[in-house]
């Protein structure tokens, strides 16, 4: 198997999952693939369907919680994806290329609509797949057309902006396991390159201020209801610093889970059940996860 792949990129054995997750936490893969472009991860997708391998898609693992079993399959890792380029008014992008530096090209060429993006660690796959957003803009907004691998059939296909399904936390990608997004085309404004990169300085300055970034975490760790932010219900129920093994709630950010350190799957699952029945206990409200859970 590991010949097959390496025919397509770059192959590791017996790869720790824990290292290419924000939260630090995973079990290990018996094969990792990182392909380095659209192409590549075409064929190694085709070539995985076409031999019936077990895998996983990670891009920046962002916003995941990966089990520490032994996965006996492939994890495909997206992270060495980097083709992004700029025509017009347009960002030309693979789904691996960070969203970090989508807004600083954006940026460089004068571009307004991604200053939202600027500090969210995770990639324009992922950015796509759950329609993320902060700071009043989504992925949603500037996404012009995408283009992915039906894991199903294997054919490869487009979707114009209006076919995205997107809502919120959500897109077709999050509905439709089989679709893997391979790249997509950003549609964006002609701005003053010192405002564009202001607000995104401004961004970055309330994240730091408000979020514990000094804590592997995967991001807000509930998502938000039609009439509630689930952080200030967390709060209001006194859970700040609540602990379960080396998993927390946020001193700093009711919504943040953080691996204080040696946290384990089973930490931050049993933590986020006990935010749960705690919030429901108190309000009547049920919160939803919005970290997604990789089990094998």
């Amino acid at each position: 198997m590991y010949d097959i792949i390496s025919k397509y990129c770059a192959v590791k054995e017996n790869e720790s999952l824990k290292n290419h997750t924000t939260f630090n936490i995973g079990g290990t893969a018996k094969l990792a693939a990182f392909p380095h472009s659209a192409e590549a991860l075409a064929g190694v997708i085709k070539m995985i369907k076409g031999h019936g391998i077990n895998y996983i898609l990670l891009g920046a693992g962002s916003n995941v919680l990966i089990c520490e079993n032994y996965f006996d399959g492939i994890a495909v890792i997206t992270s060495q994806m980097a083709a992004a380029r700029t025509v017009g008014d347009y960002i030309y992008a693979d789904c691996g290329v960070s969203l970090n530096r989508l807004a600083a090209l954006a940026k460089e060429n004068s571009l307004s609509g991604l200053e939202f993006a600027y500090g969210i660690p995770g990639t324009l796959g992922g950015a796509v797949y759950m329609n993320a957003g902060a700071y009043g803009g989504q992925t949603g907004d500037i996404v012009d057309s995408s283009e992915y691998i039906d894991a199903g059939t294997l054919e490869i296909k487009a979707l114009g902006a209006e076919r995205h399904g997107f809502g919120y936390r959500t897109s077709v990608y999050g509905k439709n396991k089989d679709f893997i997004m391979l790249s997509a085309v950003l549609k964006l404004k002609r701005g003053d390159k010192s405002e564009i990169e202001s607000a995104m300085n401004k961004n970055m300055a309330a994240r730091r201020q408000k979020q514990p970034l000094e804590y592997p975490s995967a991001g807000s760790a509930f998502k938000r209801g039609e009439n509630f932010f689930a952080a200030q219900l967390i709060d209001g129920c006194g859970l700040k610093g609540f602990t379960v093994g080396g998993a927390q709630v946020s001193e700093k950010h009711a919504g943040f889970i953080i691996n204080k350190g040696n946290a384990t799957f089973s930490d931050v699952v049993n933590l986020t059940e006990h935010i749960k029945s705690a919030v429901y206990d108190k309000t009547g409200i049920t919160i939803e996860r919005e970290i997604k859970i990789i089990e094998f």
